[in-house]
This record gives structure tokens, sequence and C-alpha cells, in this order.
């Protein structure tokens, strides 16, 4: 793995190039190959036109240069000067000549086309009833067709990949899933630097190598002992070594990319930087350090035929994930004692133990209860829910409809989060922990409704702790007993009120139209025969709804 020092490679946009093949096969074009290399590797980013006779000073690299020659002194020019000519168009990157017929030049001269091929410069005949405004138009259309193909590959895996992980075998999926769409293979190392797992093409090549050589030593018994001639002998032990000698290749290079992984993995260990890259044995091979910064020491790392701007990405989409699967450990919490913990509280309340008697073993003290939902009001998945559940600092996490509910130790203050609307209850000792689920859905409730990330709840001292609570409640019951049947209503009278009267945020809050809104209200009035006007009324009735 090299670190010296390297030339800027040319700039290119950030667009996938177009292989020449495809702009050869445009028959509109009716461009022909004279010279330079073929094949799939000879690619292009653009075109440009340019009759200077040293074009170097203009080209980026990567362009199809396309000329008609009027640079060429006479009608034929020196062989020197087309040596000059295209070493310089090779030295500034370019990709390929286009050399355009009529009205310079009938035919292309042969002392370009010797030059071209001296230099492995892609040369192309553009006829006359092409122009170069038509073969730049075709150039870009072939990208944007290009890119589109890679959007779609790279949403396509980003989509599979967000399944794989909501599997109940999530890193083993993930890393099936990224190794299936990179075409390679990806391993995932833990802080010690151990192969904690793996999947994809190079790891069964490896199997395959060790089959293939077993298999050669067989074939090679078979065929000495099936050998009645000298000849014969000779021929079996030849094929027997040349199968023997592919199979050893093959192990070798599978051999070399694991080692390879493995150093690019040590290079990113609880660094901050969070990528390596490397090349061997023909394989591009990729690191990726989850958590950077973080000192985590968890590496992703990926080994594929090529190494685009497609394949990055998705690689890192994987690693993000991964991430997030390997929060707990990155918290620094144990597998064994955390998961362990969290299964005996379960099983205990199962079998019909309090709150207050499990919550020992999740933690001492008191706790926040967290309601979340997204801000894009959009269902959340159990990805993104593990995620919040990560980013908050606890493992306690339920998914239930269109809520994600959290339970926080309360000395990590929960804050503010992107992507997310939250409701904080007060901290709370677990015996107290259905009052804070309550208080965390009024939260959250207020918080839609104002469109503010995060609102808490807050206890202070009030009027009612004035009047004896016993009291304070007989009187609430009394004061709306009228519409206590109705838990709707109740439900809207108590957001109406506590949001000042707004229909529209009230709607939001519960998530209903305005006019249903008024429609209760109207009703809470009729049946509490008072003036929802009067702010005394309202004042008795949120005194009353509190308790």
């Amino acid at each position: 793995m090299s670190t010296a020092a390297a030339a800027p490679a040319p700039a290119a946009p950030p667009t996938p190039p177009v292989p020449l093949s495809a702009l050869l096969a445009r028959e509109d074009l009716a461009l022909r190959q004279i010279a330079g290399p073929t094949g799939p590797a000879v690619v292009i980013h653009w075109a440009h036109a340019s009759e200077m006779a040293d074009p170097y000073p203009y080209l980026l690299g990567g362009e199809l240069l396309l000329t008609a020659g009027v640079h060429i002194a006479g009608t034929e020019g020196s062989d020197a000067s087309f040596d000059d000519y295209v070493s310089r168009i090779v030295a500034a990157g370019g990709a390929a000549l286009g050399f355009g017929l009529a009205p310079v030049h009938e035919a292309v001269p042969p002392a370009l086309v010797a030059a071209c091929e001296a230099q492995g410069l892609p040369l192309l005949e553009v006829p006359p009833q092409t122009p170069f405004a038509g073969v730049a138009r075709a150039v870009w259309q072939l990208m944007a067709q290009a890119r589109h193909a890679e959007l779609r590959r790279v949403t396509e895996a980003q989509q599979s990949l967000a399944a794989a992980a909501s599997r109940p075998d999530p890193v083993p999926s993930v890393l099936r899933q990224l190794a299936r769409r990179v075409g390679g293979r990806a391993v995932l190392f833990g802080p010690d630097g151990g192969l904690l797992a793996e999947a994809g093409r190079q790891q069964g090549d490896a199997v395959n190598a060790g089959r293939q050589r077993t298999d050669a030593v067989i074939a090679a018994r078979q065929q000495t002992d099936a050998a009645n001639t000298a000849h014969q002998q000779t021929n079996a032990a030849n094929t027997a070594r040349q199968q023997t000698d592919t199979a050893n290749t093959a192990h070798h290079q599978t051999d070399a990319v694991s080692a390879g992984l493995a150093a690019l993995a040590r290079v990113v260990t609880g660094r901050s930087s969070a990528t390596a890259t490397d090349t061997v044995a023909g394989s591009h091979l990729a690191a990726y350090a989850l958590a950077p910064g973080h000192g985590s020491g968890f590496v992703l790392a990926v080994a594929a035929p090529r190494r685009d701007p497609s394949d990055h990405t998705i690689a890192s989409v994987a690693a993000v994930l991964l991430s997030l699967l390997t929060g707990s450990l990155l918290a620094g919490e144990q597998v064994s004692g955390t998961d362990a913990a969290r299964s005996s509280a379960l099983v205990r309340m199962l079998l019909g133990a309090a709150p207050h008697e499990v919550a020992p073993l999740l933690g001492t003290g008191a706790w926040h209860v967290v309601h979340a939902h997204p801000a894009a009001r959009t269902a959340p998945d159990a990805v993104a829910a593990s995620a919040l559940g990560t980013a908050l600092g606890s493992p306690l996490v339920d998914l239930a409809d269109d809520v994600v509910r959290v339970l926080v130790p309360a000395e990590r203050e929960p804050a503010p989060q992107p992507g997310w609307t939250l409701g904080v209850s007060d901290a709370a000792q677990p015996a107290q922990w259905p009052a804070a689920d309550r208080q965390a859905a009024r939260a959250l409730a207020r918080a839609r409704a104002t469109r503010a990330p995060l609102v808490r709840h807050r206890v202070r001292a009030a009027l009612t702790d004035l009047v004896p609570r016993d009291e304070a409640e007989a009187h609430a019951r009394t004061l709306l007993a009228p519409v206590a049947d109705s838990p709707a209503l109740v439900d809207t009278l108590r957001t109406w009120l506590s949001l000042h009267g707004s229909w529209d945020r009230t709607a939001v809050a519960l998530s209903v139209h305005r006019n249903t809104v008024r429609q209760r209200i109207a009703k809470c009035a009729a049946l509490l025969d008072t003036d929802l006007d009067d702010p005394d009324v309202r004042m008795e009735l949120w005194f009353a709804l509190r308790k």
C-alpha cells in the first residue's frame, strides 16, 4: 500500500464515463475507429472541439478531442508534426481523437493514423455528414443514461441494505447484500482486528480453490494409475500440474486479498480517518471505520473488481447501517451483560413482576420517557427506531404505530435529534413510568403542534399545590363528569386549552381535521354548560384536567 505522493489525476465530472464502444455503436453518427486500442477499458468523460496546433493547455483530461485538421500545414503535414501533436494530447490525458473529413481533408492523414497507433491513442474517423455538435450531444446523452443507471443502482442498493438491516440476522444480511451489490467481498473486523463476519464471492472462491487443488491431486493420481505408457504418464502429470498451478494461483490471490483487507482495517481502526484504499491482486480494496473519531475499532472492509463513485456510496451506506447495528457495543455495553439483563427483566415482567421490581436490572435511578415521531411525518421503521435509541444512549426502544418510545436514564438528558420531533417526560422512578408515558405523549403532541424539535414536560409549583390533592381531584371529577365518558372529548379539550384555543395547532397535534376540533369543543361547551371563551372557565377546566 503506497503512501508516496502521486501526480494529481485529471479532473473528472461527477458523472460516469462513457465507453468509447458505446459511442461507436451509435449508427446515426457512423463513426469508425481506425487506430489505437479498443475494448471496454477505453472511456471518455466529455467531447471538446479544437483546431489548436497544441491543444494541451485547453484539455482537462478524459476528452474526445474533435478536429478537422485546420492546423495541419498543407494537405499532409510531416510525420514529426503528427507525432508531436498526438504526444501533446496523450500528455494532457486526452482519451481519444476524432478527425472530421471535409472540408479540409478528404481522408485521415496516414501519418496521423501511424502516430495514434504508435502512442496508443484511439483515433476515430468522423464522416462529413456528422457534425461535431452531434458527436458532443451523443456523448452527453450517453452520460445522462449512465448517470440515470448509476442513480437507480445506488437507490436499489440502499433499499436492499435497509431491508437487510431489519432482518433477524442484520449484520450478516447487510454484509451479504453489500457483497452482492458490489460484486465482491465484504468483511467486518472487530476492535481487536479479528474477523467477525464475512460474505461474498471471493470467500467462496477460496473454498473453490481448495477444492480445485484437491480435485487436481486426485485426478493426477487417477491418471497416473491408469497410464500404461510413459507418454500417458507424462500427459497426466502435465495436466495435473496445470490444474494445480491454476488452483494455487487463485488460492494465493485470495490469500493476498484477505491479507490486504486485514491490513487496511488496521490502518483505520480507532482513528479519525474514515477510509483507506488499496489495490491487491487485481481487486480494489477499501476499509471504512464505523463511527469514525469515536475510537470504536469496528471496520468494514470491501474487496471488489472495480472502484467507482457508486460503489463507494453503496459501501458508505452499509457502513452507516453497521455503525447503528453495532451501537450497543460502540457505547461500551457488553452483549453478554446488557442483553442478559434486558432478557431477564422482560421474563420477570411477563411472569408477573412489577416494573419497579425489574428496573434495577436495567440500571439504577430515574428515567425519562421519550416519545418520538419522524419530522417528515412518515411512519418510522425498525432501523430508524434503533438509530434513535443509539443516539439517545439507550437500547430500550419500542416501535408502536407511528411513535417510537425510548426509556432513557435520567443522567442522559435527551437532546434534539435531526429528523425527529421529541416529547420528553420528567425524570421518573419506575413506579411513575405510566404517568411519565402520558407526560411524554402530551409533550410530543405539543411539539408537533408548535413545530418544535423537542418539548419537555416540567413539574413546577403551581396554585393547584395549595389545594389538598383529594379535594382537587374530587372537584375535577365533578366538573368534568359530563364529558368523562368520552376520552376523545377530554383529550381534545386538554390539547385545545394547552394550545391557547388554536384550532389549527390542535388539529395538527391530534391528527384530525380542524372542523372535527371545532365540533368536539362545541360539544364540550354544551355538555359542560359553560362559556369556553371565558378565561376564568378555561383556567378552572385546565386545573381540573391536570389532576
